[in-house]
């Protein structure tokens, strides 16, 4: 779609072709509810959290969190600013070639599918394997990890197919619900006083504990778990086409979603330290995670210990139940992102055009239907294959969506300076610093996220322990590492020829 400055049309209303969204279907309500259950907060504070504290830095973990939310909330100082001169469901790939030209635009489009596809294809292997011990542990309904998550795979389709609006509907409920739960253990523990040391804020926030053992080090274990955890806050401008003065509603929306989870994520994560005592904390984390001796098997059993002794037993249990619609939430979130890259890069004939048809409700039926092939076949391949659906399809793909959406981020920052510099407007914050800053602190997370890979994706050489040594990865490893830099050259070889045929003008449009 061709931007409504610099000489391009208003967004058209829908035609009878089917080749434009629904308009005026969310406020900045429903965009923060799809961005906010993507980063499923719950999920992330029972997997992730305990094991930046364990192997990180300890008590210093939620601190953390809150640097992480700030390199990123600086990161949408640009992207916002990009926002009101692009609006475009393709949202990630549009600010890039509106900076940087249709052949990196296009290259960044490929990336930034490959991280929507594969980071649903994590979240359907972790509910899977949660749901499947949750019922067999409390309803004796003993069912394959593969079942439920295809039972997931129906229900996601079904809704992502409808308005826009519903599904915005249904994550609204259920992501209330996720962060209220965590909202209620924090506030239990800041009015008890904290755990055995005190409320232990400094023990936390003070940059000396944050950064203890380096970025090489303890630290630099932390703040990748950190930076994996905030994935799909991005989405705020995908859903640009179908939303209520998308000038206003996306950089608020991004700004909103950016801040609540940060809160959440560092507001949450201290509440664990300190519940436990933040002087021994790391010990007590591994020692309430232990499963037959081995710490950490059981991460989601530090945050409900911490519910169950502040709060009651009963937090504990509903919040067992609300780590599955967490996950839920989130597939339904990946799987509308996903869909609406199809359906753009569809439209301007970098995929078959037929994708970019929508149905009577204004939602890209034909893109949602490829995305849920996609995940039902790699599903399947799992399954006949014998593969674990966490140690292999959630570690693997979870890992290798986070290094793709964070190339891309760089590339986004890149672009915001190129292209207000070229042409003008702004100012030197928006503009210039705040993407400069952003692009320095996503370096420093791509340096991370490839040098503990081996933690990250499961993915360390034979005989390493990744935990103690970095940039020693297996084959698949290096693999997993060098596709979302693979996929960007292959796709920015397609932009390259897209752009002297005959569709030269919906491929531009598509990316600028």
């Amino acid at each position: 779609m061709k931007n409504m400055e610099h000489g391009g049309t208003a967004l058209p209303p829908p035609d009878a072709h089917g080749v434009h969204l629904a308009r005026n279907r969310l406020g900045i309500a429903g965009i923060v509810f799809f961005v906010v259950a993507a980063a499923a907060p719950l999920v992330g504070m029972t997997g992730a959290a305990p094991i930046a504290i364990v192997l990180g830095s300890g008590a210093g973990a939620p601190g953390a969190y809150l640097v992480v939310g700030l390199i990123l909330l600086v990161f949408s100082v640009g992207y916002s600013a990009m926002s009101h001169r692009v609006t475009n469901t393709g949202a990630f790939f549009a600010y890039v070639g509106r900076g940087l030209g249709i052949a990196p635009g296009v290259g960044s489009a490929f990336v930034s599918l490959l991280a929507y596809l594969t980071i649903q294809l994590a979240v359907f292997g972790f509910f899977g394997a949660v749901i499947a011990g949750q019922m067999k542990a409390t309803a004796g309904l003993d069912l394959a990890w593969w079942l439920w998550a295809l039972i997931a795979w129906a229900v996601v389709s079904g809704l992502s197919a409808l308005s826009v609006d519903i599904g915005a509907k249904v994550l609204g409920v259920l992501m209330v619900l996720e962060v209220l739960s965590l909202i209620t253990v924090a506030a239990a523990v800041l009015l008890n006083g904290g755990g055995p040391d005190g409320l232990a804020l400094g023990s936390s926030f003070a940059p000396g504990n944050v950064l203890a053992g380096g970025f090489t080090g303890t630290a630099g274990i932390a703040l990748t778990f950190a930076f994996a955890s905030y994935i799909g806050f991005e989405a705020t401008a995908i859903y640009g086409e179908e939303t209520k003065d998308p000038k206003r509603a996306v950089p608020l929306a991004t700004y909103i979603s950016v801040s609540l989870i940060a809160l959440l994520f560092a507001f949450t994560s201290w509440a664990m330290v300190s519940g436990l005592g933040s002087g021994a904390v790391a010990d007590r984390v591994a020692e309430i995670s232990s499963v037959g001796g081995t710490p950490l098997a059981d991460p989601a059993a530090v945050l409900f210990a911490v519910a169950e002794q502040y709060v009651g037993g009963w937090l504990a249990t509903v919040m067992s139940w609300l780590v599955l619609s967490s996950l839920f939430a989130g597939l339904l979130a990946f799987q509308n992102s996903a869909a609406r890259y199809v359906f753009s890069m569809a439209r301007a004939g970098v995929l078959p055009s037929a994708l970019s048809q929508v149905n009577g409700r204004g939602a890209p039926a034909l893109g949602t239907a490829a995305v849920s092939a996609a995940s039902l076949i790699v599903i399947v391949v799992f399954v006949l294959t014998g593969r674990d659906p966490v140690v292999h399809l959630f570690t693997w793909f979870s890992a290798l969506a986070v290094l793709a959406i964070v190339l891309v981020e760089i590339l986004v920052s890149v672009a915001v300076i190129v292209s207000f510099r070229r042409e003008g407007g702004g100012n030197a914050w928006s503009t210039l610093l705040a993407p400069a800053a952003a692009i320095a602190g996503l370096l420093l997370a791509m340096y991370l996220l490839v040098s503990r890979f081996g933690l990250l994706a499961g993915t360390a050489a034979e005989g390493v322990d990744p935990a103690a040594q970095s940039w020693a990865l297996s084959g698949l490893g290096w693999f997993l590492v060098a596709l979302p830099f693979a996929v960007f050259g292959a796709g920015t070889v397609v932009g390259a020829r897209q752009r002297d045929k005959e569709n030269s003008q919906a491929v531009s449009d598509l990316v600028t």
